[in-house]
């Protein structure tokens, strides 16, 4: 399965206006919420089946990414 591009999205006319993994409606903070509160990957995945695993990993990573290059900018 190929990865959307870009990984996420954002409209106004998609969950007001929430990041999102791009082609679905499933906001990226339900992810991050479902991880901090120690809920397994897998468990977000059962729940938001139209997010595959390696999106959700590549959003992670994304993620990861970004911050590891905002701290070394600041």
């Amino acid at each position: 399965m190929a990865l959307p591009s870009p990984l996420i999205s954002r409209s106004d006319d998609v969950m007001s206006g929430e990041v999102v993994f791009a082609g679905t409606r499933v906001p990226v903070q339900t992810l991050l919420d479902y991880l901090e509160e120690g809920s397994p990957l897998d468990d977000f995945l059962e729940d938001f089946p139209t997010v595959s695993r390696e999106h959700a990993i590549a959003v992670l990573e994304l993620a990861n990414d970004w911050l590891v290059r905002s701290a070394t900018a600041a």
